[in-house]
């Protein structure tokens, strides 16, 4: 499977939106899963994706797009190629427009969001194999609401969770909203394409929670049309037996 990181520059506070760190993270954990691994801080171009199975984004805002960018991006999604969004990589200027690529986005400068809070989840769909072990747990992270959804397909829910009641909640609190989706779409003569979107990630530490990381690996690899279990599952072949005449401890 290759997959293409697109990460961003580090903001928010020490722990949170960690971006670079997540790019050298995961290339490391993806490669020892039995990916070919690419990335950058930067979108992927046309030479980039030629090869790329499926594109994982984590990087605040990536919905802000370049002409250049919106073209490669369009052309890899017309062939089929897969997405995988992370927290706010999701947010931006047009959200109908980003909506059509990964099933559900959100406006840049609107309040939308919980802040830090406890986000308990709710697993819609038991029986999806992405979510098959991922239990009723309640995460501190950060929550989205007010999010413009793509219509006809549109998303399929694996988790909700209510909204917490902080201050930038607002009216907006006990409200019950995907937080984890897959979508399945066609854009206009292109191809079958997926992508898979998990809306926390604002605390980093939360990728490294076990039954969170095997969940996140399930959604790349069914993202990129691979068996769910593929990356999970991967066992590194063993190492090639040494020529008996090599010297000892070399």
């Amino acid at each position: 499977m290759h997959i293409y990181l697109w990460a961003g520059l580090k903001s928010h506070g020490e722990g949170q939106h960690d971006y670079p760190q997540f790019l050298a993270d995961w290339s490391k954990i993806l490669t020892s899963h039995g990916a070919v691994v690419d990335g950058a801080l930067h979108p992927p171009s046309n030479a980039d994706l030629e090869h790329t199975d499926v594109v994982v984004i984590y990087k605040g805002d990536a919905a802000y797009l370049s002409d250049a960018s919106k073209s490669a991006l369009e052309s890899y999604v017309k062939r089929g190629g897969g997405l995988v969004s992370f927290h706010d990589s999701l947010c931006g200027p047009d959200p109908a427009y980003f909506a059509t690529f990964v099933g559900g986005a959100k406006k840049h400068g609107e309040v939308n969001y919980t802040l830090e809070a406890s986000v308990p989840y709710t697993v819609v769909d038991k029986s999806n194999p992405i979510v098959q072990d991922l239990p009723e747990m309640t995460i501190s992270d950060e929550a989205f609401f007010s999010i413009t959804w793509a219509k006809d397909p549109g998303i399929h829910v694996l988790a909700t969770a209510k909204i917490a009641p902080t201050r930038s909640a607002g009216e907006h609190k006990d409200e019950v909203v995907p937080q984890l989706w897959t979508y399945e779409h066609t854009l206009p003569g292109g191809q079958p394409a997926r992508a898979f979107v998990w809306m926390q990630g604002h605390t980093y530490t939360n990728f490294a929670n076990p039954q969170i990381q095997r969940m996140l690996l399930r959604g790349i690899a069914w993202a990129g049309k691979k068996p769910v279990e593929e990356l999970v599952t991967y066992v590194a072949p063993p190492r090639p037996v040494r020529d008996g005449t090599a010297s000892k401890g070399k």
